[in-house]
């Protein structure tokens, strides 16, 4: 492999041979992970299985992104501020909850 002599380039020189590194080692990523894939459904395949059977997945189409929780639970004070009842309670529902409100109070 041909050395470079980085201290000789300029700042902008090497932020272009870095961008260009970046792209080599995308397409070295890609192509080896394309063979992968062939020779794991050549596998699967050769035992009478598709990729898909032994995997639990519809084909090679990547899942569906997950669709947001619907609200469970609404500000009274801004009906865009919304809860699903999932991961942390948002600022506006705590601190109406430490005014003495209860939970089924902000139920939709």
């Amino acid at each position: 492999m041909a050395k470079i002599d980085l201290k000789s380039l300029s700042l902008a020189e090497l932020k272009s041979l870095s961008a260009r590194v970046d792209k080599a080692i995308a397409r070295h990523d890609k192509k080896q992970k394309t063979k992968a894939l062939a020779a794991v459904k050549a596998k699967a395949k050769e035992l009478g299985f598709s990729l898909s059977d032994l995997t639990g997945a519809a084909g090679s189409a990547k899942s569906a992104p997950k669709k947001p929780a619907k609200a469970a639970y609404r500000d009274p004070n801004n009906s865009s501020n919304t809860w699903a009842g999932r991961g942390a309670r948002p600022l506006w529902l705590k601190e109406a909850l430490k005014s003495g409100k209860t939970l089924e109070d902000f139920k939709i």
